[in-house]
């Protein structure tokens, strides 16, 4: 509280001299003024980090007085004191941007739990939050020396994601070192996870407690069965969409949707579009798909694009599945087509399935790579997720969840691959037609340390497509990415700190399922 400058206006100030006495004893600087334009004066010469305002001064009003502190500090909260409860005044103070409204007469406690409110509730946070951390701390770390299985990994990396959003709230830097140290340890456990388990989980889909919902499963084992025959469906596929992006931008979608259920599934290897949104789509694991559809999968090293037939697939998994649906699918790349994807809504929501694939998350991950600008914008991961957050308030895809919900759509949030920060250049050599993608590599003749790496020597262990003979794919781990021994300085230091996906992390593996209802 040391510092703590409040300015009191109040024509009646010497009747409340028990209120100052109450406010200084607590260790607040208090400044008295009788009038407004005294009140304005005080402001202009000097800054307050508060200003109790009374409505009914001689003079100019309070509330011409707070428009005239406004102007002169936009960001200084200002309670306005008032007799009366007459709606008009209230709504121009309001109106005014005032921070709080009290009605006399107030008492000291009323004050002071306005300043808490107000000024202190930064610290209040802080404190909370530190303290909160802090006794959960060595219950997360004790987690990490059991054999998790798949829920349990599910409850730990929700908790850590909590704990880091929670901290994006608060000023309190030294816990979130502690819990950057934490969850590193948490992705060095989870490769060891994914390293003994996931040639496993792949190959027998077993609906056990144990075997998570995959990429090639999501469709027929987390999306339909929240499908209700005859109820307008929509599910919206947010390509790169990381829990805990997720998280931050459910603030604003749970104004018009009430979470049904917040599950996470994995992501199959790599964790890419070309693989991951193709395996949704298809039902089918890659090799599957390229066995299935011949020319409509395209290998790494293939030219063109690599998701082309996305709703080819999800057609032929209906008729598979025999759902009786026909879905709609459309795929949203830039601004123009997100602005016709909401033109179009009206129509949709007489279908029985729709799927809206929104590639904006991957472009702004990408953009962060290229961009010194963007860089600089998100440069931690609590910037990023409120570049995210920002984003999607101003974005049409905003407004296509408040029609839908207007219209009792049913809503499915997913994505189908994360990403993660990395830090750690990793060396790799490998001859011209290895792939280029920071996070995996799969190619004739890859050398590489194997301990760095987590390896499938044989890609249909992986029911991954074999391009040559000896092909094998290998996948960074943790926070780790390849570079190559030539110019290894450069790349190293251009690509540190920026958000890449293809390998094994909890980042790019353990991603959002959301079912929504319609508030």
């Amino acid at each position: 509280m040391d510092g703590i400058k409040i300015l009191w206006a109040d024509d009646e100030i010497e009747h409340l001299k028990s209120h100052l006495f109450f406010l200084e004893e607590k260790g607040y600087n208090v400044s008295t003024v009788t009038n407004g334009l005294d009140a304005i004066e005080k402001v202009k010469d000097e800054h307050y980090d508060l200003v109790f305002l009374d409505e009914n001064m001689p003079g100019i009003s309070g509330l011409e007085a707070l428009k005239s502190i406004k102007e002169l500090d936009g960001n200084v909260p200002v309670v306005m004191i008032t007799k009366s409860e007459e709606e008009h005044i209230m709504e121009d103070a309001i109106g005014s941007k005032i921070a709080d409204y009290l009605i006399k007469p107030v008492n000291p406690r009323q004050i002071q739990l306005t300043i808490k409110r107000l000024i202190d509730n930064k610290r209040l946070v802080t404190e909370s939050v530190t303290q909160r951390y802090q006794q959960d701390f060595r219950n997360i770390g004790m987690a990490f020396m059991d054999h998790l299985d798949w829920p349990k990994w599910k409850e730990l990396y929700k908790k850590l994601i909590y704990w880091e959003t929670e901290m994006d709230s608060s000023d309190e830097t030294g816990m979130e070192e502690i819990l950057k140290t934490q969850k590193a340890e948490g992705n060095r456990e989870f490769s060891k996870y994914i390293s003994k388990n996931y040639t496993n989980f792949i190959q027998y889909s077993a609906d056990t407690d144990d075997s998570p919902i995959m990429s090639h499963t999501l469709m027929n084992k987390g999306i339909l069965p929240n499908k209700k025959k005859g109820e307008p469906f929509v599910l919206l596929l947010m390509d790169n969409l990381r829990f805990d992006q997720w998280k931050t931008i459910q603030k604003e979608i749970s104004k018009y949707y009430r979470t049904v259920s917040e599950d996470i599934y994995m992501s199959i290897l790599p964790t890419t579009t070309q693989y991951a949104r193709n395996a949704i789509f298809s039902g089918l694991m890659p090799a599957d798909i390229e066995r299935r559809f011949g020319d409509k999968w395209s290998n790494d090293e293939d030219e063109g694009g690599k998701n082309n037939f996305e709703a080819d697939f999800l057609s032929d998994l209906f008729k598979r599945l025999r759902t009786g649906y026909d879905p709609k699918y459309i795929k949203v790349t830039n601004l123009n087509n997100a602005k016709t994807m909401v033109d179009k809504l009206p129509n949709l929501v007489k279908e029985e399935f729709v799927t809206i694939v929104y590639n904006f998350i991957d472009t702004l991950s990408h953009a962060r790579t290229d961009s010194r600008i963007v860089r600089e914008l998100a440069e931690d991961e609590a910037a990023y997720r409120k570049l995210t957050l920002s984003w999607f308030e101003h974005s049409p895809l905003l407004e296509a969840i408040k029609f839908l919900a207007a219209k009792k759509v049913k809503l499915v949030i997913t994505t189908d691959h994360g990403s993660v920060k990395v830090d750690n250049a990793v060396k790799i050599v490998g001859d011209k037609d290895t792939t280029t993608n920071l996070r995996y590599k799969t190619g004739k003749r890859l050398t590489y340390d194997a301990k760095d790496v987590f390896e499938i020597a044989k890609p249909e262990d992986g029911l991954l497509p074999s391009q040559h003979m000896s092909s094998r794919f290998v996948f960074s781990k943790e926070n780790d990415f390849f570079v190559y021994p030539n110019n290894l300085n450069h790349y190293a230091k251009y690509y540190k700190d920026t958000f890449q996906h293809g390998g094994v992390s909890m980042e790019e593996m353990l991603i959002p399922l959301i079912v929504l209802d319609p508030k």
